[in-house]
């Protein structure tokens, strides 16, 4: 659904070619991070800037907002088409002053509204959907006023990044299962030890003990003293109803800001049985230890 465009943002979409200054001098920025002050360009309040990024991962950072941003993503990769490719903004925690919108051929969802204070909320779209619109808000006083967030380019063509942002509590299928083994940043067998659920984030957090590690690219897990084991913690939403349970797990997920996320996580022997029927068929997309 398409919001109605706020109070002067219209003249400001109309006139884009004619607004647009450089800033480049004034405002500090690389491939994936930007960041730069409103006061610049604070007698000229109408103005829009442009902002181009070429990274998968990085951080945009508005201080004292005044007119809009339009803000141009690209992967650090060479593509003929970035349609597989999903977007994802984690606002920070006491982002204010403006709204940040969708934008498509001139039409406007809004997609984070100024006051939002979800906690650690994710906005996910896919890439064709449309840009980066931020438009400042009427304020009486701007001097204490930051916007910003994160952002993550992900290539939703593989199932652990698919699922992990769009349906992160359905159960994965099979066929998702060998694939997220094979495509997730981290897997592991293990079982949960404890869950803590974190109702102000809307989250709840997996303490897991893990027997055997088949691959991570970051330090989720440590290795403990005890038998060789190893220990980490998988965040996952807590509208997914997680609890303690016997038995070993097959976990799998991938790193979101900074964050290990839960993906596919079926039974161990339901995984074993799973891969065993791919690989005698000659179907299974990569070579993995079972046991």
């Amino acid at each position: 659904m398409l919001s109605a465009p706020a109070p002067g943002l219209l003249p400001l979409l109309l006139g884009l070619g004619l607004l647009c200054r450089g800033g480049a001098g004034q405002y500090s920025s690389d491939l994936c991070n930007w960041k730069g002050s409103g006061l610049t360009h604070e007698s000229h309040k109408k103005d829009v800037e442009q902002v181009y990024l070429r990274c998968s991962e990085g951080s945009i950072k508005w201080m004292y907002p005044t007119g809009a941003l339009i803000v141009n993503l690209r992967p650090n990769t060479l593509s003929a088409s970035y349609k597989h490719l999903t977007v994802c903004i984690k606002p920070f925690k006491d982002s204010a002053g403006a709204n940040i919108y969708l934008e498509k051929t001139g039409e406007l969802k809004l997609l984070v509204q100024d006051g939002d204070r979800s906690p650690n909320k994710v906005y996910c779209f896919g890439y064709d959907q449309g840009g980066l619109f931020i438009e400042a808000t009427p304020q009486q006083d701007i001097s204490r006023k930051i916007t910003g967030f994160q952002y993550e380019l992900i290539n939703k063509g593989t199932a652990s990044d698919l699922h992990t942002v769009s349906a992160p509590c359905r159960p994965c299928s099979d066929t998702e299962v060998l694939l997220a083994v094979c495509t997730s940043d981290f897997v592991v067998r293990g079982s949960i030890q404890d869950v803590t659920n974190e109702a102000e984030q809307q989250e709840s957090v997996i303490d897991i003990s893990a027997n055997k590690l088949y691959r991570q690219k970051s330090k989720v897990f440590q290795p403990t003293e005890e038998n060789g084991s190893w220990r980490g913690q998988i965040k996952t939403p807590l509208e997914c109803g997680v609890r303690p349970g016997d038995g070993d797990f097959l976990f799998t997920g991938r790193m979101q800001f900074g964050e290990a996320r839960l993906g596919c996580a079926p039974r161990f022997k339901d995984f074993q049985r799973m891969y065993k029927e791919a690989k005698d068929k000659g179907l299974n997309p990569c070579e993995i230890g079972p046991d």
